[in-house]
Order: C-alpha cells, then sequence, then structure tokens
C-alpha cells in the first residue's frame, strides 16, 4: 500500500470547470501541477471589460491556536473579491466564498465557472481565499526558503489553522462591509470540497452551507477501499475501450524490459521524444503516469485548460490514439500518442523533459501535504500506475 498525499485527488472537478510534467527523478506521488498557463496569462476581462477580481490582503495570525510568542506573528493573507453581482448588506445578500486549495487562488477563481454563472441570480458577492503557504499568502514574511524550510515552520501549515484563517477573514469581511446579516455559502473542489464541508461543521455559526465538488471527505483508512482511486482511473480508460485499457496495463513491463537491455533507454528515449538532458525507465511510467490521472481527472465534455491544454473528451482522445491501427503493434508509439494529448495538446513541444519539476508544491519529509494522508493501492486488474 503506498502512502499518496491528498494532492491526487484532484478527482473530476467537474462541477465548476465544466461550467465556467513532469516528475523529478524520484518516484513521487503525482502532484497539484504547475499550470502550463499561468494565472496572469488568462483573460480575466467579462464581457463588460472589467476583472474577474480584485486582490485583497488581509493580517493574518500565524497560530489560532497556541499562545506562544511565535504564534502572534502575521502574514498577509491573499483573498480575491468580485461584488459586480452583489445587491450589498442593506438587502442581506449573500456572501459566496470559495475555500482555496494547494496552490494559487487565482487558479481556482479562474476555473470555478459556476459560482460566476450562479451570482447574478443570488446577487452573490465572491470571495475566493487563498490558503495558507500557498500563491502569495506565504508566512515568515512571504519568504518561501523560510516558510518551507523545515518542520517547525511547516507545522503551521494544516487544513485545521486553514479553515481557522478563513473563519477570522470572513468574520472581519462581513464586518468591513457592514454585512453581519449576510448569509455566507462556501464552495470548494477536491480538497477544497474537504475544507468546505469541514468549515460548514466546525463553523456552522458562520456558513449556512457548503457545496463541496469531487471531495474525499471518507477516504481515509478503514473507511473507504483503499483500491477505489485506482479502480476509478482505470474504468474511465476501460469504458472507452478495451484494447486501450490492455496496452496501458502492460506498458509498464515493456518500459522496464527495454530500459534494461542495452541501448534501451536510448530506444525510450527516442520512442517518447524525450529531452536528452535525462532519462530513466521509472521516470518514464512516473511521466505517463500522470498524464494518464490527471487527463482521467479532467476528462470534460467541452476544451479546457485547467491543468493543461486539453480537448474535449480527453480520455476518449488518449484511447483513440492508443486504438490507431496505423501505430500496428508499437505499443510505445501508441503511448506516445496518447501522453501527446495531454503533453502537447498544442502541438508546440518537440520534446518532454522528464527532470522538470513543477514549482509551487510543498512536499514535506515527513511526507505529507497539509497534513492529510490519504492510502491508494493497486488492485489486479487496475492499471499499475507508479506514483
Amino acid at each position: 500500500m503506498r502512502i499518496i498525499a491528498v494532492g491526487i485527488l484532484f478527482l473530476c472537478f467537474s462541477i465548476f470547470s465544466s461550467l465556467s510534467s513532469t516528475v523529478s527523478n524520484d518516484k513521487v506521488p503525482p502532484r497539484f501541477p504547475s499550470s502550463v498557463i499561468r494565472p496572469e496569462q488568462l483573460s480575466l476581462a467579462t464581457k463588460r471589460g472589467t476583472k474577474l477580481y480584485k486582490a485583497r490582503y488581509f493580517t493574518q495570525i500565524l497560530d489560532h491556536f497556541n499562545f506562544n510568542p511565535k504564534s502572534y506573528q502575521t502574514f498577509q493573507h491573499r483573498y480575491l473579491i468580485n461584488d459586480t453581482y452583489w445587491s450589498g448588506p442593506e438587502k442581506n445578500s449573500p456572501i459566496f466564498v470559495y475555500t482555496g486549495n494547494e496552490g494559487d487562488i487565482e487558479w481556482f477563481a479562474q476555473n470555478t465557472g459556476f459560482m460566476f454563472d450562479v451570482a447574478p441570480y443570488f446577487k452573490a458577492l465572491l470571495v475566493f481565499i487563498e490558503h495558507r503557504f500557498y500563491g502569495k499568502s506565504i508566512p515568515f514574511g512571504g519568504d518561501k526558503d523560510i516558510a518551507y524550510s523545515n518542520a517547525s515552520t511547516l507545522g503551521y501549515l494544516t487544513s485545521t489553522q486553514a479553515l481557522a484563517d478563513y473563519a477570522t477573514l470572513i468574520i472581519d469581511l462581513k464586518k468591513n462591509l457592514t454585512a453581519d446579516d449576510s448569509p455566507v455559502v462556501v464552495f470548494g473542489g477536491s480538497y477544497g470540497g474537504m475544507l468546505a464541508t469541514w468549515f460548514r461543521l466546525k463553523y456552522p455559526h458562520i456558513v449556512i452551507g457548503a457545496l463541496a465538488s469531487s471531495a474525499p471527505i471518507l477516504n481515509f483508512e478503514n473507511i473507504t477501499s483503499p483500491y477505489s482511486f485506482n479502480n476509478i482511473i482505470t474504468q474511465d480508460f476501460r469504458s472507452e475501450s478495451e484494447n486501450c485499457y490492455k496496452v496501458i496495463k502492460g506498458s509498464w513491463e515493456q518500459i522496464e524490459d527495454t530500459g534494461s537491455r542495452s541501448g534501451g533507454l536510448e530506444l525510450l528515449r527516442k520512442s517518447f521524444r524525450i529531452c536528452k538532458n535525462y532519462i530513466d525507465a521509472d521516470a518514464l511510467e512516473s511521466w505517463l503516469t500522470t498524464a494518464f490521472v490527471y487527463t482521467a481527472m479532467t476528462d470534460y465534455p467541452t476544451p479546457s485548460n485547467f491543468l493543461n491544454p486539453l480537448p474535449a473528451y480527453p480520455v476518449k482522445q488518449m484511447c483513440k490514439s492508443i486504438d490507431d491501427p496505423t501505430t500496428g503493434n508499437d505499443s510505445f508509439a501508441k503511448l506516445y500518442g496518447a501522453a501527446n494529448v495531454y503533453y502537447n495538446h498544442t502541438g508546440t513541444t518537440t520534446c518532454f523533459n522528464l527532470a522538470y519539476s513543477p514549482p509551487n508544491w510543498i512536499t514535506t519529509e515527513f511526507g505529507g501535504h497539509v497534513s492529510i494522508i490519504i492510502y491508494i493501492s493497486q488492485s489486479q486488474t487496475s492499471i499499475p500506475l507508479r506514483y
């Protein structure tokens, strides 16, 4: 059984995006990747030519639960706000709050169309709060080198502290807006959905409801089968094509056998168009795993840019490449075509860099992200994904 951090569980996220690469040398679990398209590169304009949001900062306390001198340190906590549709406190119009995930909050705001779709109907204020230690909400003077340096600083990166951050910010924001009677509803997807759910449970006096999309709130040991995640990924591909499933399932052994032979690594490099700086069979398997897992997670019916630029129904497109009769029995050509759907849909990449490690992701020495550990295992019939 492998211990996988919550970062892998951005499964579907479909409510939000439908309505609106990479590994290091080590074997690591798929991470919440840094998008190919950065937030500042995305169009922030609405039909009126105004921005989707304005960035604001709140002076946040480092530690909500202890009374040590260090606990009273503060940091600048970023949140995004859109009052375009809000009828104001006079009418007790609601406030919709997105509980930020482990990433730059602009990324989520730009891919959470559902909230923007329903805000005009409810005449709601939209607020997106960034998670501590991510984006621009970095404690210890905004210095990531210090904030991420060791367990004594990363000890403040917990879901409990994050929920207290959100509670403190919401209360202060309502006070400043003279909106004490405006009801608050929280929204979130995946880990953010877990936070939204827990927020409603822990702070029912602050929020009246929570909408959680693809939130694995029960995906913990002895509650949910550790095989469930990989089985879902497997079923996504198997439902498109039995041959697609079999090619992927049998590919790891072929890659390992080829990599162990003389000249095999060079063959793998050429077959998958890997850049010349680094090639390794294990890294190649992890690279392919990332493509399969994240494509299944973002298998939307419309084109999207959430993780990488992808076509509509990308799993179908991957299996179409694998089932392409022109590739004959060349499994590597089939897998290369599938990987291209995720890594090179734009057609601009000339080679793939296995040694590239995405920024803005915190991997702690004690193996967790945001203090949450998820257990994931392989079943005999699932695709043997390499984490």
